[in-house]
């Protein structure tokens, strides 16, 4: 049996990409059992509902470059409470350590001698091929999965990490937080060497009820009908839709 969150204890815990039966054992039972809860924006209030009653729900999501607190007021906020003999979940959307910060806060941690654990999550990359019912990598296509995100520096969209010379071949590309700018990301993608012709895919609200998928190519990226934020794309011709 999964044990109770712990006082003093900061959970690092993964909540997946919105759909509560897509949550591991581990997040249900902690949420279940833990004092305080600090959840980023993107946590859907389906899986903050599985909480205890009695736990303190703290919002610290930062959301399109506007926080509403900073990176080190959560820090503070985890130190806080674990110090004060509290079991903390940091309720991350997807996994905590793919584009989460987690690295920072894991140093907050270690600096303060707090106890920690961190908690895989589904990412959204994969609950995506899921629900598309594709691959992201097969035998013949795509020997390579790269996971990026893009954000906005002085007007431009560029891609991090970025890599050097053209586009890996064979490869599968996907992008978290892609922004709005589609046409200088499509432009960006086709100048490191992807085809125009790639098939792309811009699912919007990933799992949620408001999931809205589509389906279109690199050069037509800039036009196509993307949903609202949050935004994953899916690139490369691994993408199988039917």
């Amino acid at each position: 049996m999964s044990t109770d969150a712990e006082p003093g204890f900061v959970y690092l815990v993964g909540a997946g990409p919105g759909d509560p039966d897509l949550l591991t054992l581990r997040a249900a039972h902690l949420l279940r059992t833990a004092d305080v809860i600090l959840p980023d924006d993107l946590v859907s209030d389906e899986v903050l509902a599985l909480a205890s009653p009695t736990a303190d729900i703290i919002p610290v999501g930062k959301r399109c470059g506007q926080p509403r607190i900073t990176q080190a007021g959560i820090h503070a906020l985890m130190l806080e409470h674990a110090q004060a003999d509290r079991s903390v979940v940091r309720l991350k959307s997807g996994d905590p350590l793919v584009f989460g910060r987690a690295g920072e806060e894991i140093e907050s941690l270690r600096a303060a001698n707090i106890p920690f654990e961190i908690v895989p999550g589904i990412s959204a990359a994969f609950a995506v091929a899921a629900s598309l019912q594709t691959p992201l990598t097969d035998r013949t296509n795509a020997s390579k999965l790269i996971l990026a995100t893009a954000h906005h520096a002085a007007g431009k969209v560029e891609l991090t990490p970025s890599w050097s010379g053209s586009f890996p071949d064979a490869a599968t590309l996907v992008i978290y937080m892609p922004g709005r700018d589609f046409a200088a990301l499509s432009a960006d993608l086709i100048a490191s060497g992807i085809p125009p012709g790639t098939p792309c895919v811009a699912v919007s609200k990933a799992t949620t009820p408001d999931e809205h998928i589509c389906a279109t190519t690199l050069v037509n990226l800039a036009s196509a009908e993307v949903g609202p934020a949050p935004v994953i794309l899916l690139i490369g011709h691994a993408i199988q839709l039917p």
